[in-house]
């Protein structure tokens, strides 16, 4: 990715996206502070110790979702060792919307009544979901947060795991993060490759490419959101990223380079709903998107690298 090419995702972050997303953005790319980002993260929070406010776009209400949890948690993780007392209240309100066994649901009864994405309206609010229970769970292993109802969703998703005959590329997603960092290594690795041929089957392992892409604000019909070996395998070192080949990973990163708009942004890739729902998407897509070419190397020489002292 050449330096115009950043330089033009750049402006796109600062024109539109969120102020805790351009928080990100300096923090990872401009050696800026994590302090900033924590606390624009602190005002999504509720007292009830989960997460709301539209932290996820997609989920508009007041009101604390799992949903919105996983997404700060993602947040937290990437500035370093989440504080103990922070995991734990996570874990109380997990607690209180999670079934007898530990399994999550994206989102509780409550979105009904709120704005949010006719999918999440419409959804039930008491299924348990493996991909979100996953992804949540193996983030809390990650920082060591302990706590009951973390215990319990571990046999949670080691039952549903091992059970499992086929999936999906967003249940997929979420196992890759538990596997990642679940404490039982040789039953993780085991279980990965195990799965290998199953996660190949429901991901686009061949990237297709559209010149100028129209973006959902420019009346293009909506998109069910296509997941690629870079959803499960963000970075060279994710358990994930021995299930494709170098090539399969390097056709799919010039792929990504090439869907960058002449504005400088990523299309949200999803079934647009709402306006600001989109363009939040987008800059959330264009911060994650950026941290992928630099993991890959993709970045060219002279793009500032992220300090460190945190």
């Amino acid at each position: 990715m050449t330096w115009e090419s950043f330089r033009a995702a750049e402006h796109f972050t600062m024109r539109t996206a969120r102020l805790i997303d351009r928080y990100r953005f300096a923090y990872h790319f401009q050696a800026g502070p994590t302090a900033p980002i924590r606390s624009a993260l602190a005002a999504y929070r509720n007292i009830d110790g989960g997460y709301g406010n539209a932290l996820d776009p997609d989920l508009r209400g007041h009101a604390s979702q799992p949903l919105a949890v996983d997404t700060a948690l993602r947040y937290l993780d990437e500035l370093g060792p989440i504080p103990a007392e922070l995991g734990q209240s996570i874990c109380r309100y997990l607690t209180t919307v999670s079934s007898p066994d530990g399994g999550l649901p994206p989102v509780t009864p409550a979105v009904r009544h709120t704005e949010a994405a006719p999918w999440w309206r419409e959804h039930s609010g008491r299924t348990p979901d493996l991909a979100l229970t996953a992804s949540i769970t193996g983030r809390l292993h990650k920082h060591n947060i302990t706590h009951p109802w973390r215990d319990r969703a571990t046999a949670y998703c080691w039952k549903h795991i091992d059970a499992l005959h086929w999936t999906d590329p967003h249940e997929a997603i979420g196992i890759c993060a538990f596997l990642q960092h679940v404490p039982d290594r040789p039953r993780a690795v085991a279980t990965v490759n195990h799965l290998a041929t199953m996660i190949r089957a429901v991901v686009r392992i061949r990237p297709e490419y559209t010149p100028d892409i129209p973006g959902p604000r420019s009346g293009a019909a909506p998109r069910h959101h296509i997941h690629t070996p870079l959803d499960l395998a963000p970075d060279p070192a994710c358990i994930a990223r021995p299930i494709f080949t170098d090539a399969e990973l390097a056709a799919n990163l010039d792929h990504l380079q090439k869907t960058q708009r002449h504005d400088g942004g990523w299309n949200a890739d999803w079934d647009h709903w709402d306006t600001t729902a989109t363009l939040e998407l987008e800059g959330i897509r264009t911060v994650q998107r950026l941290r992928i070419l630099r993991a890959y190397g993709r970045l060219e020489h002279g793009v500032p690298t992220p300090r460190r002292d945190r």
